[in-house]
């Protein structure tokens, strides 16, 4: 198995994925260049957190037409791996990879804090090592994670169980109180219709040491690898 993480101008999460992969998941992992059409044979594709291209038109906007990210779509639509994070969720929207968009947080401020995200999903190739209701204590680190879509488009998410993460209290209560930056439903987290496509806002990559506070973002990479090593796994 071969993990690629992309790399954008602007990209300041990749260095941190790619930590994650090769010195704690122990898998082998390469980065790929944002100007290139080619996957390298990659069996997964992570989309890092960051800034790509400055965010400067809007966050994702033009990343979307990266020349690799023609070939990430082509390689999704034939059912391969891609999670994207933060950034990286922002990016598969804009692309079409999953639905609705992200929209600046209530408050206009940037917000960065550890928060606690309920588990609506454990069947996913992300989240196979979760129980279904558990709580990961997971950061954010963002300005634009305000996730929302029309109502058919959220009624199709419950149905369909898509939506992956919720942002919740310590307890699993899902709550406004509990939710850093007024997203719909709390959603912290879609899949896509196949199940093959992940968007997350929390930062796995930044919850996978003792010394960074947390280790439940392991949770995910560790999903992804065992799915990777053995009979694929289907959302329910």
């Amino acid at each position: 198995m071969k993990f690629g993480v992309l790399v954008f101008p602007g990209s300041n999460c990749d260095q941190d994925t790619y930590h994650v992969i090769s010195d704690l998941a122990h898998q082998p992992v390469t980065f790929l260049w944002h100007d290139s059409p080619s996957l390298e044979n990659c069996d997964a594709i992570l989309v890092p957190g960051g800034f790509a291209y400055g965010d400067y038109l809007r966050t994702g906007a033009i990343a979307r037409f990266s020349p690799v990210m023609q070939s990430v779509k082509k390689f999704a639509a034939d059912g391969g791996l891609v999670l994207g994070i933060c950034n990286g969720f922002q990016i598969l929207c804009e692309a079409g990879l999953l639905p609705g968009a992200l929209m600046r947080n209530t408050g206009l401020k940037y917000v960065c804090k550890p928060v606690h995200v309920r588990v609506e999903n454990s069947a996913t190739p992300f989240t196979n090592t979760c129980s279904l209701g558990e709580v990961l204590t997971i950061p954010i680190g963002h300005m634009e994670g305000n996730y929302f879509c029309d109502q058919a488009t959220l009624e199709e998410l419950h149905r369909d169980h898509r939506v992956v993460f919720r942002y919740a209290t310590s307890a699993g209560e899902i709550s406004p109180s509990a939710n850093p930056n007024g997203s719909l439903d709390n959603i912290a987290g879609i899949c896509s219709a196949g199940g093959n496509v992940l968007g997350m806002m929390p930062h796995p990559e930044r919850a996978s040491e003792p010394e960074l506070g947390g280790v439940d973002g392991m949770k995910i990479f560790h999903s992804l690898v065992g799915v990777m090593a053995g009979p694929a796994t289907s959302p329910r």
